[in-house]
């Protein structure tokens, strides 16, 4: 038979085991997930464009294809998808807004999608990674992106030599 005193000695020790256990897994869980954190930092900073020493700009092929670039329309911050079919740089109207850019002249753009309503601006500041500003043209009225990107086209890139070496493209200033 047991004791009063045995019981709640029994009882303590179930949960100090409990509690020990429910420590143990969270420390785990902690561990993992700190672990996973810096993994997944490690790949995303893989994906950073990146300076050379000859003044290039090197910028890595995403997992889905693409290659992207940080950079500024009218010196807002925007995430560049690199398009060297499109003959401008083209973004939406609500970060031309965003941006302070008004008027332009009326056009309609021509997209995989079909042509659309928009407005063509001249000698806008655009920049790539470290690469201007360089005026450029910036045609507004592209659907389909979140409201922070942008197509980096041909009326900023014609300044340089795009090379695509492997898994990277290399834009190399013009001298």
């Amino acid at each position: 038979m047991s004791t009063p005193e045995h019981d709640n000695s029994v009882a303590r020790t179930t949960r100090r085991g409990s509690f020990a256990i429910l420590v143990f897994w969270g420390v785990m869980l902690g561990v993992l997930y700190l672990g996973f954190s810096y993994v997944e930092q490690r790949q995303q900073a893989a994906y950073v464009a990146h300076a050379g020493d000859q003044g290039e700009l090197f910028i890595p092929r995403g997992r889905d294809g693409h290659f992207r670039v940080t950079g500024e329309v009218n010196g807002l911050a925007v995430v560049f998808l690199v398009d060297t079919g499109a003959s401008s740089v083209a973004i939406s109207e609500a970060l031309a807004q965003k941006a302070g850019l008004t008027g332009g002249q009326a056009i309609t753009l021509q997209t995989a999608n079909g042509a659309l309503p928009g407005r063509m601006l001249r000698n806008v500041p655009v920049r790539a990674g470290h690469l201007g500003p360089a005026p450029a043209v910036v045609a507004v009225g592209l659907v389909g992106l979140d409201e922070d990107k942008a197509l980096l086209g041909q009326s900023f890139l014609s300044r340089f030599d795009i090379q695509i070496v492997q898994h990277e493209m290399r834009l190399t200033p013009r001298l």
